[in-house]
């Protein structure tokens, strides 16, 4: 299948999700995640109406955002976060989605004022508690929503979680249900750059899992641009 037929067998998946739970489709942001893929690949899916594509080697978006200088696309930078990476995103990211302690807060804030650029940022909580897994502890969110109040050119949108890889979708639904109380919980915080909006949890295998949990973006690769070469 092209890459324009499985996205659209992707946002039906979107939709019947939310039809069975409830839910308007148009609550959910898709992200195609197109690491490793050409950007001939990406090219088919924006000519196909997609907006939003998510990388997560700091080097691949560098190269793809410096290649691709089409006006529509938004990107999501999805990967574990080191802070010296940071100034080779600001000039055109649009989301960094793996924020997860205040010290990559301030880069951020720092980058971008230099050059008077707001960027979107989400803030990862390690909802799998997985060593190997990037984000902030959850007793360590409120100091860094707190700290992010008073940014001026970082807006916190929402909390952004990875759930276990494991086929046990129970398992990854308390994880995603953890990551749902988390939001709410903090929605107190909301107020001068931080805006609790999204809730970004949910991939190719268990995105209908992480809508029923509330989900407001999720992030899709495989079903979109099939299987990785990572030779």
């Amino acid at each position: 299948m092209s890459v324009k037929e499985n996205l659209e067998a992707v946002k039906k998946r979107i939709k019947d999700a939310c039809t069975a739970c409830g839910r308007n489709p148009d609550e959910i942001t898709l992200v195609a995640v197109s690491k490793t893929k050409p950007n001939e690949d990406i090219l088919s899916a924006l000519e196909a109406g997609q907006i939003h594509f998510g990388e997560n080697r700091a080097k691949e978006l560098q190269d793809k955002m410096e290649q691709i200088e089409e006006e529509d696309i938004k990107w999501h930078f999805i990967g574990n976060l080191q802070t010296n990476k940071i100034k080779y995103m600001v000039e055109r990211v649009d989301w960094i989605d793996s924020i997860h302690k205040k010290k990559a807060l301030k880069e951020t804030e720092k980058r971008a004022s230099r050059i008077k650029r707001h960027i979107n940022v989400l803030v990862q909580v390690n909802i799998s508690r997985e060593d190997q897994k990037s984000g902030c502890d959850p007793k360590d969110l409120e100091k860094i929503l707190s700290y992010a109040q008073d940014l001026e050119y970082t807006h916190v949108r929402g909390l952004m979680g990875m759930a276990t890889y494991t086929d046990d979708l129970d398992q990854v639904r308390e994880e995603f249900q953890l990551l749902k109380k988390l939001h709410s919980e903090h929605l107190h915080l909301n107020g001068g750059n931080v805006d609790l909006e999204h809730v970004s949890m949910g991939m190719t295998k268990d995105l209908e899992v992480a809508i029923e949990e509330g989900s407001t973006m999720v992030r899709v690769g495989t079903a979109i641009f099939g299987e990785r070469n990572y030779s």
